[in-house]
């Protein structure tokens, strides 16, 4: 796990894909993970990487993605409860790619 993690969420899928592609193309950052919550309406996005490329990211699609996002956090240097968290969700995530 990098040194930090940038979440946002933002309402519909699309606009949530646009703001990943926003995010990956502003600074040196992969996903970590995602969530749909209330059917796909908020889609959390969760991204990691050194703490300047997060931030940079961030700002970027929150400042140029579909929809202004519903909330957004970075946070450098994650407590490993966390982590431990991040990687819950991102095991899900590859359970279901493998199912598929």
């Amino acid at each position: 796990m990098a040194n930090a993690l940038g979440f946002i969420e933002i309402t519909g899928v699309v606009a949530a894909m646009d703001a990943l592609d926003i995010m990956c193309k502003a600074a040196d950052v992969t996903l970590a993970t995602w969530e749909r919550k209330l059917g796909g309406r908020l889609v959390t996005l969760v991204v990691e990487g050194e703490v300047e490329a997060v931030k940079q990211s961030v700002e970027a699609a929150t400042a140029r993605a579909l929809k202004k996002p519903v909330s957004t956090g970075v946070i450098p240097n994650p407590h490993p409860e966390i982590v431990k968290m991040i990687e819950l969700s991102a095991s899900r995530f590859k359970e279901k790619q493998e199912e598929q």
